[in-house]
């Protein structure tokens, strides 16, 4: 399959003869731009699959002595976290050719702190010389790749330090713009977040009577279904509940599916709607505390996560969902719930349809409510504006605020460690973890550590991580073709997100599949597992008894039987297990080191006899 960059045209391996003379300097840095966009282009192919994660590719070429020819040998991008690294699968495809090859990866590795698999993967392919387009973006894992790679002897570049020039201009952006989510999160601690609408060409989302369907074109609209297949959540207001009777789906054939997300103050919402059913999507309201106690009871019956705020507003919203790990968030709300939304400096990008249509209308609502300007020079202009004509339609789309290059803001937890050593990346007798790119995102579930444990047979599988071997396990043993398809399904799921979609999805529509003694024995299965995940891997060992004299706590805001819960309620059944665990491996160890000890002192014993 061949593909193409800028003017040169690549098959898979791919030659390719430079068009100008590649041995003078601008000629490599061109080159070094077009494999390092190429992949970021590679990381953008798991966006809509897998959310949340960062979005890693990696490109491998080779060249002849005299750089005249450039040979593409591998690529690889990740899918999501808990699956092969882009590293490792670029590696893997291009062979014994990657000894003295360059790699281009648009962004440092690092999914996990204890992960090293994607540096041992280009140090043992024997790869001379690394490229990276950024360095990454959270404390505790930027700058280890780079240092690690050069400890080992690699020729390391990164954009914007090591190599600088305009060539790299375009690049950088893409890198930047691939993994923005990431950026923001790290940079303003929300997630990122995009507002999307369509209107008319006198900037009108509906007619006077508030019929909206359809402005925009059909082709527009499966764009918008792509929209959303990125996202973590989607959020509507009440308005549009009320007059649209909205699906949110992402009705692309598969892939990510958002969780839904209404904001309304009061909860004047209708009993019968199409967000009440979360066969397929789960949906969340969010309200304010107190509001219609009665109603909230209903939506809890319909299977509907109810989450109260003492003040209701974007961005206690979106705090909230930082602290839940979103990474990306997509707003189609009306013109009210917008402009709260921007003033409240959430909106990070804007997406707007419009159509060559003409409805007007004095009460005709618009994209954006009162935002309290009054002259034009206070207007909010996008920066890195695109234009896109789609069917009839144009698309535009900017930033409301630059994609942060946090290049110069954030020190390594070593680099700050050094200047203070009294700054620590956690509290010390509390530690949090929740996501596998936190400081101990290790602990949790998802992280890439495949355990061997018994299938439904007996027979020791190779599960790829602990939520995949957790969630078919609501299965075994159970007659029925239905749950031992699922049970298939999951063991071959391609990350653990997906395997948690599965397992949680048969249980919610079916939950007679599930095993009769599921919820007394589903904390022994955990046990087992996290068990033989902690024995298999001496650094988590290691890391768990690092922790002693802290209270480990799964930071998850919702689940308040494994998590902590959002103000401390939830049970935190993970945490104690791992606090179990650790008091079981510190005693090991501590028998360990007696009989150690016991057997040196006997051989002492022996030698003066």
């Amino acid at each position: 399959m061949a593909f193409a960059l800028g003017s040169l045209t690549f098959s898979s391996p791919v030659t390719c003869k430079a068009t100008s003379i590649v041995s003078s300097s601008s000629s490599s840095h061109a080159l070094d731009a077009t494999f390092i966009k190429r992949a970021a282009e590679l990381a953008d192919s798991s966006a809509g699959f897998t959310a949340p994660h960062p979005n890693f590719g990696c490109v491998i070429t080779s060249a002849t002595k005299e750089r005249e020819r450039v040979v593409v040998l591998g690529e690889g991008y990740l899918y999501g976290e808990g699956t092969t690294p882009a590293e490792l699968l670029a590696v893997e495809a291009t062979g014994e050719l990657s000894r003295g090859a360059t790699a281009y990866l648009n962004m440092e590795p690092a999914d996990c702190a204890t992960d090293h698999t994607s540096v041992s993967a280009i140090v043992q392919a024997g790869i001379t010389r690394v490229v990276i387009g950024i360095r990454h973006p959270l404390q505790h894992l930027r700058g280890n790749a780079v240092r690690a790679l050069r400890s080992e002897g690699l020729l390391v570049d990164v954009l914007g330090e090591d190599l600088q020039s305009k060539a790299f201009e375009g690049a950088l952006k893409s890198c930047l713009v691939v993994n923005a989510p990431l950026l923001y999160r790290a940079a303003s601690r929300v997630p990122f977040s995009v507002l999307k609408y369509a209107m008319t060409l006198d900037g009108k989302i509906a007619a006077s009577s508030g019929h909206a369907s359809w402005i925009s074109s059909k082709m527009s609209r499966s764009r918008v279904f792509e929209l959303r297949g990125r996202s973590d959540a989607v959020i509507v207001g009440g308005n549009t509940v009320r007059r649209d009777n909205p699906h949110l789906t992402a009705r692309h054939g598969g892939g990510h599916l958002p969780r839904r997300i209404v904001m309304s103050k009061t909860l004047d919402l209708p009993k019968v709607a199409n967000l009440w059913d979360d066969t397929e999507v789960p949906t969340m309201v969010a309200t304010q505390r107190g509001a219609r106690r009665s109603f909230q009871k209903f939506l809890a019956s319909k299977g509907v996560e109810v989450v109260e705020f003492d003040m209701l507003n974007p961005k206690d919203v979106m705090d909230y969902f930082y602290d839940r790990g979103y990474l990306s968030i997509l707003w189609e709300c009306g013109g009210t719930l917008a402009a709260s939304a921007i003033s409240s400096g959430v909106i990070h990008k804007v997406h707007a349809f419009v159509a060559p249509k003409i409805i007007g209308g004095k009460n005709a609502p618009s994209p954006v409510g009162e935002l309290g300007m009054v002259e034009m020079t206070q207007a909010l202009e996008l920066i890195d504006v695109q234009y896109e004509q789609i069917g009839p339609d144009m698309l535009v789309s900017g930033f409301l605020q630059p994609v942060p290059d946090l290049t110069p803001n954030i020190p390594s937890m070593d680099e700050t460690s050094a200047i203070d050593p009294n700054v620590s990346a956690y509290e010390s007798n509390i530690i949090f973890f929740f996501k596998t790119w936190d400081p101990h995102g290790a602990f949790s579930n998802f992280s890439l550590h495949p355990i061997q444990m018994p299938d439904e047979n007996g027979d020791y599988f190779t599960w790829p991580s602990v939520e995949h071997y957790y969630q078919a396990y609501k299965f075994v043993g159970v007659n029925n073709p239905i749950a031992k398809k699922c049970l298939e399904d999951i063991k071959n799921a391609k990350s653990p997100e997906e395997a948690a979609r599965l397992g949680r999805k048969i249980q919610k529509q079916r939950p007679d599949l599930v095993r009769s003694d599921w919820e007394s024995s589903k904390i022994d299965v955990m046990y087992r597992a996290l068990k033989c995940k902690f024995s298999t891997y001496p650094n988590l060992t290691s890391m768990l008894l690092s922790t002693s004299g802290s209270v480990l706590v799964e930071a998850s805001p919702h689940d308040l039987f494994w998590g902590g819960g959002r103000d401390g309620e939830g049970l935190n059944y993970l945490g104690r297990l791992l606090m179990k665990l650790r008091s079981e491996l510190s005693a090991d160890s501590l028998s360990n080191e007696n009989n150690a000890t016991s057997g040196e002192e006997e051989n002492e014993v022996k030698t003066l006899s």
